[in-house]
């Protein structure tokens, strides 16, 4: 008989889209319903050898180089908190125990699945969430990146579809 486990570690991972507060809502009321604690965790895709190269070859100076690739992190933690910001902001102030369940928030360089699965293992995660994806851009990079997840993970799973954006409400 398999024995299911009490689910008392969510691993959120957002692409960090407008739409992906959907998804942390979700996190955070199943954490809140389910007495448990969510991680949030963006993974950032490394830069493609072809854009080492290009950066290489117009910035020669090493700490510029240095700074141009640092910068990348910087601006996801700056959407990141932002996102988590704005997700604050309209949440019920009735219900503000509900920051208490986010008990980490990370950004980590590599390939998304992978960052996001090995995550999930280092953590002793019992769930992941994730958001199915929006339209345009990142439409096939995160069908991608959910598909790798479902298949390789061993714990549940659960992809999260965003509305689209004519049933969001204005902000």
């Amino acid at each position: 008989m398999i024995e299911i486990r009490p689910i008392k570690t969510l691993l959120y991972a957002t692409d960090l889209s407008e739409g992906a507060i959907y998804a942390l809502r979700y996190a955070v009321r199943m954490a809140e319903a389910l007495d448990a604690r969510v991680h949030v965790l963006h993974a950032l895709r490394p830069l493609s050898e072809d854009a080492r190269i290009t950066l290489r070859a117009y910035v020669t100076d090493a700490g510029m180089l240095e700074d141009a690739v640092g910068s990348r992190l910087k601006a996801a933690r700056d959407v990141m908190a932002e996102r988590q910001r704005a997700f604050w902001e309209e949440a019920d102030p009735a219900k503000a125990a509900r920051r208490e369940r986010i008990a980490g928030v990370e950004i980590i360089e590599g390939q998304p699945a992978d960052v996001i699965l090995q995550r999930s293992v280092s953590l002793g995660a019992d769930m992941i969430l994730m958001g199915s994806h929006e339209h345009g851009f990142s439409h096939t990079f995160l069908g991608t990146v959910a598909k790798r997840v479902m298949r390789r993970s061993r714990i549940p799973t659960l992809i999260i579809p965003y509305p689209e954006a004519s049933e969001r409400p204005a902000r």
